[in-house]
């Protein structure tokens, strides 16, 4: 019986998260996703100017591609593993924000407890594909 070596595993890990990450940073650019996730950041985090929802959103886009793209290119795997660690945490605030105003948001608005369930999931997968790596 073959056993697959453990950097072939790494290596499928981190395609299928880039692929689940590029995704969902696509995704930020899409006017009414846009939009919906702006409406997501808790009032408490709503500022004007640079650091307004909708750029927030066009931001953490840009930081999931990167990372999507990062953990493909061997020397910046562990970077990018860390990055999308802090992303996850980062960004947690907003999904618990949606999941308390579900009437509000709809779709977006995921239970919270299998909402943080998945982020530790995704936490957990990122760690192993880098130390798979």
């Amino acid at each position: 019986m073959d056993i697959v070596a453990p950097g072939v595993i790494g290596l499928a890990l981190r395609i299928l998260l880039a692929v689940a990450f590029i995704g969902m940073g696509v995704t930020h650019f899409l006017p009414a996703v846009q939009r919906t996730m702006a409406a997501m950041i808790p009032p408490p985090l709503r500022w004007k100017g640079i650091a307004s929802p909708r750029n927030l959103v066009i931001f953490t886009g840009l930081c999931e591609i990167a990372g999507g793209l990062g953990l493909l290119y061997p020397p910046t795997i562990i970077a990018a593993s860390i990055c999308l660690i802090v992303f996850l945490v980062a960004v947690f605030p907003a999904n618990a924000y949606a999941a308390a105003h579900r009437e509000r948001f709809g779709w977006a608005a995921f239970p919270l407890i299998p909402r943080l369930i998945g982020q530790i999931v995704l936490i957990v997968l990122l760690v192993v594909g880098a130390l798979l790596a």
